[in-house]
Order: C-alpha cells, then structure tokens, then sequence
C-alpha cells in the first residue's frame, strides 16, 4: 500500500468515525438500549468486517434497521435475551455464508436496487429532521436559525471544497471545522454529549445472563431469523451498490460470515446486531476510503472515543453531522431514476416508487421482498403473453402444431386455448422445437392436453424436445407420447 493510499483510508476512517458515533447512539436509544451497546456494537462489527470482509470500503455497525426489528424483545424480555439474540442472527450469516447463498442477491432487479437507494436516502434524511427537536417540540427563533446555519455552512464546505482541494476529505474538514467554530464563539448548538455520554471501559466477552433452554431458544429465534436476513439483505444490496461506485466486485459469501462473525463477537461484549450502514459507507466511498484500512480506522476510533476521547468527541455539535449526513442523503438518492419514466416500462417505474414508498414507511426487508414480488409477477405477465402458436396441416392429413415460448404456470391456460381437440383430425403432432416446459404446471398442461384427445378417441404425438424437457417430462410419467 502507497503512502498516498494509506493516507486517504486514514483520513477517511476518520471522518467515517464521527458520523458513525450519532447514528449508533440513536439506534442504541430507539432500541431502549444504553448507548455504549451501540458504540461497542459498531466497534466488533466495523472492525471484524473490515479486516475478514468480502467488501474492502463498505462500513458496518449497529444499524438503525436492525435496531428496529428488536424493541420489542428489548421491552418484554430484557438486555439478555436481546445479546443472545444477536448471537444466533450472527451464527445465522455465518451459515448463510458457508452455504454460498449469498449470490441469491442476484435476484433482486435493477428497479428494486433503484428503490432500495431511494428509499434509503429518504430515511436518511427524514432521521435527521429528529435533530431540530427538542423534548419532541421543534425549534423555533434563534436555536432554529442557528441549527439552520451551522447545517447549511457544513453542507456548504462539503460541496464547495473539492473545488479548491482534494487533499483532505470534505466532510472532515466541514466537521472539525464548524466544531472548532461554535466552540471558539460560544455558540449555543446541541451537541454530541446532548446525547449521550459515550465515555465506559473495555467490553469483557460474557455469554448472557439467562437461562439456556428451549423456551428461551422459542423466544429468541424467530427474532433471530429477522435480524439475519434484514441484515443480510441490507449489506448485499449495499455491497451491489459499493461495486457499482468503485467498478470493483465483492465476495458476498465472504461478506456474510465476516459480518456473522462480527455479530457473535458483538453479543458476546454486549453489543448490538450490525449489518451494513449505506449512509456511512457513501462518506467513507466519498472521503476517498477504498481499502480495508478506512474500516478498520473507523472501527477502533469508535473504540477510542469511548476510552480515551468522549470529552472532545462530545463536544462536536450535531449541525455539522446533520449536514454532513443531508449530503450523503442527497448523493445517495439515485436522481437518474426520475429521468426513466417515460423512458421504461411502467411497470418498472411502479417498481421504483413502490421499493422507495415502502421502505420509507415500513422497513427495508419489507419493500424489497415486494418489489421482488411485484418485478417477478410483472415478468411472469409478459413471459406468458409472448407465447405463439401456428398450425398446418400434414401430407397425410394430420394436423401440426408449433407452439413458441415458455409453458410455465402463467401460460399454461393460453397455451390449452390453441388447441382444439373436438375439431382436429384423428392424429395431431405438437413440435415443442421452440418451447420450453419449465414446471410442474407445464407438465399437467401437456396431460390435461393429451387427455383431451384421448377423450376425443385422438392421438397427439409431441416431438423435437430438448433433452432437458425430455427429462423432466419422463420423470413424470409421460414419456409413452414423446416423439423425436
């Protein structure tokens, strides 16, 4: 690694760190938690991923998704049976990962990932609106021009910069800038320590404090299962979206133990379940953090915070995150995808807004499990509408049918309704050349059809299939009428 390399990670784990240390206290308290569970949760996983990852750039922690996914457990049963909840989601990835299911990603269409941003970056910013509040009643006269100004001199910096030098990351200087500014001036702004007080000691690795039975285990498990996949989903699609910035590819097998592993170091210190943070991976992609270095720094800088520097961490006013966090809201959203519509299928623009809609007002696993729906029933709507069917008649005076497509379970009555049984001639050939048996539903429309003719005393001999259609349909028992 170049000096000039080693520089940029640094100073870009630097800068990841100050925004990493807010959005883990604040999921920490969403989560009724104390917020060092946050911080320490962020330290394990920022790390661990970092060092083992599939994905040198992207930052995890204690995600404000996963934060959700386990209030309730928080309130009924306690700090305990959370930790060991955190425990088996990690073990979870883990075997996610050595399964290699990870390439299942793959699955998810364009318009979803295009939603997934949006929505995101929505969030994102909406979280910051929390910021302008105190006592849940927001501020008003001189606190509100203030917060105002010191947001908008941040973002200000942070866009203009770059065009004076790219030597530093912008972001950082916008921070420890408007910090060094309203402590020099007295300035009466909220701050990091307004939070929480972030300063504690070395985590000690424990297994929790509570009975190891199969009714905990029936407690905690179908939380378990929840805070997996949401963090599984969560840090694929992130993953998807650092590849495509960086013109690099990821492992996600490797991606999912790390952060598996990650997880269960995280239980054991009691800490909170992590995935992948969009938000802080897009400042450190952003401040110039390409390699493993930038995660790692940012990692251990939490570390240090809590150890070592909580009195001068505490006193960075939260304008300057704020801000820094509405530009990362504004790069993230993807504003090409307002340019599509008109452009594309309407039924990928819905895609689109629905992915975006959802997650904004539900979570992300939610809408990207419905955009996969939505896409996969829109695809199997016009897959089943392109089936084609000719017919002539033979030398001999036999009829012949030429069906082109794919029979699957949304073709299958189509395909039925081009044939007619009463009205053929005694002996009918179906050539399957150019068609394609996919499932259980085509098979039961090839006998439903055979019977037809049967009935109607005919015979249909079905011929050029693939090897492979020939296969699927001798297993079910119909290779007595497959032909050459």
């Amino acid at each position: 690694m170049n000096a000039t390399r080693l520089r940029a990670d640094v100073l870009a784990g630097l800068t990841t760190s100050f925004a990493l240390v807010p959005e883990c206290i604040a999921f920490a308290l969403v989560a009724h938690l104390n917020p060092l569970m946050g911080l320490y949760g962020a330290f394990f996983i920022c790390t661990i991923t970092a060092l083992f990852g599939g994905r040198p750039g992207m930052v995890s922690g204690a995600a404000g998704s996963m934060a959700v996914v386990i209030v309730a457990l928080v309130v009924q049963h306690g700090v305990g049976y959370l930790l060991a909840t955190v425990l088996l989601s990690g073990l979870i990835m883990v075997l996610f990962g050595l399964l290699r299911l990870g390439k299942l990603v793959r699955m998810v269409p364009h318009p979803v990932m295009l939603g997934f941003v949006n929505g995101l970056a929505i969030v994102i910013a909406m979280a910051q609106l929390e910021h302008f509040k105190r006592d849940h009643h927001w501020l008003g006269g001189p606190a509100l021009w203030l917060m105002a100004g010191l947001v908008a001199l941040t973002m200000a910096v942070v866009f203009l910069l770059p065009r004076l030098t790219r030597a530093v990351p912008p972001a950082l200087v916008a921070i420890l800038g408007v910090g060094v500014l309203t402590n020099a001036l007295g300035l009466p702004t909220r701050t990091l320590g307004d939070m929480a007080h972030i300063a504690g000691g070395l985590p000690s690795l424990a297994l929790p404090d509570i009975p190891w039975t199969l009714e905990t285990l029936r407690i905690v498990a179908p939380y378990a299962v929840l805070m997996a996949m949401v963090g599984l989903l969560e840090t694929l699609l992130t993953l998807n979206l650092t590849d495509e910035i960086t013109q690099t590819r990821g492992r996600t097998n490797r991606e999912c133990v790390a952060l598996g592993v990650a997880n269960v170091a995280s239980g054991l210190a009691g800490g909170m379940g992590g995935c992948a943070m969009i938000g802080q991976t897009m400042i450190n992609l952003n401040s110039g953090g390409r390699g493993r270095l930038s995660g790692v720094v940012a990692g251990v800088l939490i570390l240090m915070f809590v150890l070592f520097l909580s009195p001068w961490i505490e006193r960075i006013p939260l304008a300057a995150l704020v801000g820094v966090m509405f530009v990362v809201a504004i790069e993230t959203f993807a504003w090409g995808s307002l340019k599509v519509v008109g452009k594309v299928p309407r039924n990928d623009v819905l895609v689109i807004v629905a992915v975006t809609v959802i997650t904004v007002l539900t979570d992300l696993a939610v809408a990207v499990m419905c955009g996969i729906v939505i896409a996969a029933l829109n695809f199997a709507w016009q897959h089943a509408r392109e089936l084609e069917a000719d017919h002539d008649l033979d030398a001999d005076g036999g009829k012949r049918y030429r069906v082109r497509g794919t029979l699957f379970f949304a073709s299958v009555k189509p395909f039925l309704q081009r044939f007619d049984a009463a009205g053929d001639p005694a002996r009918v050939t179906l050539d399957c050349q150019h068609l394609s048996f996919v499932d259980y539903s085509a098979i039961e429309a090839l006998r439903t059809l055979r019977e037809r003719y049967a009935k109607a005393g005919k015979h249909l001999h079905v011929v050029h299939l693939s090897p492979r259609c020939k296969q699927l349909l001798r297993r079910a028992g119909l290779h007595p009428e497959l032909g050459d």
